[in-house]
């Protein structure tokens, strides 16, 4: 293992020495130039920071956002820290005011993304980003949108033409968004949750009818980044009404 002395003697040495040193100084500046382009743009990943947020900003620009409890949902930057392959279908078992108020309430401990009314109306009470305490799975809140639709699993007459019009639009959307194929795999009840002991949306959804509706959605805007502040809309009322048994909504938290 013997050293060739004679290459690094004479003037040489110092001509390369020199090379070598304002080489590295300048990979180095580039590294810490590097870095700060790349913290500019990910700060809100340091901790005790987050993705800038616009109040009252939604996903779906046919919603109207009516904030659900933080009790019942988890801040996260979705779909960077989660990726998100999966929409999960619910039913209330109650009308549009008592799904808001359990979803408003700290100790439901439990919420849905959306929530669609029968009359087609969509009310959006999660940002996209953040994970929704709604499957009963911790997995499964991670990876996937939860839409909640008024009514009840055992009368067919809750899932009116409104309501599957409006909902496959906003599947489609979100299906959009993130890349996910428009098929059983990816779009699931709540029902097929592994440890759920919830049967939404029940037999009288129909599933043949949704799907067909969701593939023939044309899209209505472009499909924003949950990052960005969304449209908020006046297409839903913010205002609980109506009569309606508390929405059996309720999760085990993610």
């Amino acid at each position: 293992m013997g050293e060739n002395k004679g290459a690094g003697s004479g003037p040489d040495r110092h001509v390369r020495r020199r090379a070598l040193l304002v080489g590295g100084a300048a990979a180095v500046a580039g590294g810490v130039a590097l870095g700060h382009d790349a913290l500019s743009r990910l700060w809100w990943k340091l901790p005790g920071a987050q993705r800038p947020r616009v109040a009252g900003a939604v996903d779906f620009g046919g919603a109207r956002w009516v904030a659900a409890s933080p009790a019942n949902y988890r801040e996260a930057d979705r779909p960077d820290d989660y990726p998100i392959d999966r929409v999960v279908v619910h039913v209330t078992q109650g009308g549009f005011a008592s799904a808001v108020k359990a979803f408003q309430d700290p100790g439901h401990r439990a919420a849905a993304h959306y929530i669609v009314r029968r009359d087609g109306r969509i009310t959006q009470m999660i940002r996209e980003l953040d994970v929704a305490f709604h499957a009963g799975n911790r997995a499964y809140n991670e990876r996937s949108v939860g839409i909640e639709h008024e009514g009840y699993v055992d009368d067919a007459s809750s899932f009116t033409d409104a309501m599957y019009a409006a909902s496959a639009r906003l599947t489609a959307q979100i299906c959009r968004r993130y890349g996910m194929p428009v098929d059983r795999e990816h779009i699931i009840g709540h029902v097929e949750v592994p440890g759920t002991d919830h049967t939404d949306p029940g037999p009288h959804w129909d599933w043949a009818r949704y799907l067909r509706l969701v593939r023939a959605a044309p899209p209505d805007s472009p499909t924003p980044s949950p990052s960005g502040p969304g449209t908020a809309s006046g297409a839903g009322s913010g205002t609980p009404s109506g009569p309606g048994r508390a929405a059996g909504a309720g999760e085990a938290a993610g």
